[in-house]
């Protein structure tokens, strides 16, 4: 099978093209990324940093819609269902099991992943809208969930839990909100490059086989279940990852923080990101935060109208997101040298 795959995408123009998007930026600009990521919160105060923070996070959750979406081509709005349990599990450990917060992180991944992969699986028989529709349905459900008695001595029900924001090591001169900052650049550079080099992989052409051509992909023996519930698990995973550091970060969980217009901000991230390209979900991660902020300082009263137009204009303008913004830069760039 892994012949097959990659003798397709050696001849398939499509397939071949997909990477490219997938891809980290160029070097310099990359540097440069790293660079004002790295320095930016020597020079701001902690709330600035704080929504740094959230940025990040924001933007692996972001990320980890892309994989799913703009890798396998499935559509879901169930992120925030993952982004909450991811955010329950490292509070829980936190709090009752008194565990420290770096190790409680992998454990929300896993539980994720494994509640996406098992999610995926009665998912088979769904695609486009009815897919949407059914994690729709996971989304809204999510928050009822956590409110119910069965489970209150846990979750904390309707009141949630408050979770310590953890000190510097090693007695570094930081505050905390600046450790948690640099503790969460470095959890999402490493799940990046994880990303980036996963869609360069034979499973992430499987992936993107799959979103192309599904029969013409089963057809050449790729397991498309597999690898379709492969893409929900990773992605999941990934969310309750992102959801354990904003669990952190904002110090405190409820049900009503994880509901359904979390999970449609997550999706307009990716969209105004640019579906399939990586680099693009910092972008969508800062419209998230940014943009109604905005909204609401223009007009307190017509917040949501402010932002409803401010979001057709970005997608009337670049209905291809970020992605189509980077690609006409690069294009200038490239004539720039040449003259």
């Amino acid at each position: 099978m892994s012949a097959i795959i990659e003798e397709v995408v050696g001849e398939a123009p499509a397939v071949e093209a997909v990477p490219k998007r997938a891809l980290t930026l160029g070097t310099g600009a990359s540097l440069v990324m790293l660079g004002l990521l790295v320095v930016a919160p020597l020079f701001v105060k902690n709330f600035i940093i704080f929504q740094m923070t959230m940025l990040l996070v924001y933007g692996l959750a972001v990320l980890a819609l892309n994989i799913l979406t703009g890798g396998s081509g499935q559509f879901s709005l169930g992120q925030s269902a993952f982004y909450a349990v991811g955010a329950y599990t490292t509070a829980i450990l936190m709090e009752h099991a008194g565990m420290n917060y770096a190790l409680t992180l992998p454990i929300s991944g896993l539980i994720c992943f494994a509640f996406g992969f098992l999610f995926g699986q009665p998912a088979l028989r769904l695609s486009g809208v009815y897919l949407a529709l059914a994690t729709f349905a996971l989304a809204t459900a999510m928050p009822q969930l956590l409110k119910l008695g069965y489970f209150e001595y846990w979750t904390g029900g309707v009141q949630g839990l408050v979770v310590d924001k953890p000190d510097p090591p090693f007695g570094l001169p930081i505050s905390q909100d600046m450790w948690m900052y640099y503790f969460t650049l470095v959890i999402a550079i490493a799940i990046y490059i994880f990303s980036v080099n996963l869609l360069k992989s034979r499973s992430g052409r499987a992936f993107m086989a799959i979103r192309d051509n599904e029969i013409a992909a089963s057809a050449m023996g790729i397991d498309v279940a597999l690898y379709k519930t492969l893409a929900f698990g990773v992605s999941a995973g990934i969310t309750g990852v992102a959801g354990g550091l904003g669990a952190i970060a904002v110090q405190f969980v409820a049900p009503d923080g994880y509901t359904i217009v979390l999970a449609i901000g997550l999706f307009v991230g990716m969209v105004v990101g640019g579906v399939g390209w990586l680099p693009g979900s910092i972008v969508g991660s800062a419209f998230i935060i940014f943009v109604p902020n905005i909204a609401e300082s223009v007009s307190k009263g017509l917040s949501g109208a402010v932002y409803g137009v401010l979001l057709f204009f970005v997608i009337f303008l670049v209905p291809h997101g970020a992605r189509q913004v980077a690609i006409v830069a690069q294009h200038l760039a490239g004539r720039l040298k040449k003259n």
